[in-house]
């Protein structure tokens, strides 16, 4: 589970409390957002600094991974300072989110993410959702040759994830599950989606 505040923004960084909480709550992986503000993706030292403290407070807490992703103003990824945040997220795994979608070149922006020692990339194939971006996700999916993980992202929902499994042969897919104007994840579409995925 992805765990993020403010998620008619894109989600951003949770408070420590709510992450917390969560943990003591739920017995399942817990991957928490580092994203200090809603808007693009590229950040401030000071912004920086503030994620690299947010990664530290949480490893702490025994959270299972950490979802980031920064760019430079010309929507290339940012090599030094997404790899030094997966450093400092060790051992945790690292997903780069969909800050890959507003990337300036698709297949140069992937082997980059692969160079700064990410293990997923949630993407929805640089469009507005999955079903749009699925040529593209079939491609990343191939050229990525399991040397990360393409986690479709974006739109999915239980009536179209069977045919994108189908196209795509990703291993693994991020759903908001919310069927509504509200920010809860909808049981039935949960259940819907995962039974579509057997």
């Amino acid at each position: 589970m992805e765990l993020c505040a403010n998620i008619k923004e894109g989600g951003t960084t949770p408070d420590l409390e709510v992450v917390r909480q969560t943990l003591d709550r739920l017995k399942i992986p817990i991957y928490v957002m580092i994203r200090p503000r809603g808007g693009n993706f590229v950040y401030s030292e000071a912004e920086f600094q503030q994620m690299e403290k947010e990664i530290q407070q949480f490893k702490t807490l025994g959270v299972n991974g950490f979802v980031f992703g920064i760019l430079n103003e010309d929507k290339t990824v940012n090599l030094q300072q997404n790899s030094e945040l997966v450093e400092l997220a060790r051992p945790f795994p690292c997903t780069f989110h969909r800050a890959f979608d507003e990337v300036s070149e698709v297949f140069h922006s992937l082997e980059a993410v692969i160079q700064c020692g990410f293990s997923t990339l949630l993407t929805s194939g640089t469009m507005p959702n999955v079903i749009e971006g699925i040529s593209v996700l079939m491609k990343l999916v191939e050229k990525a040759d399991n040397r990360i993980t393409i986690m479709p992202g974006g739109g999915l929902r239980s009536n179209n994830i069977k045919m994108l499994q189908q196209q795509t042969n990703a291993g693994f897919y991020h759903s908001s599950a919310i069927t509504d104007k509200s920010e809860i994840a909808n049981i039935d579409e949960v259940k819907a989606l995962k039974s579509n995925l057997q």
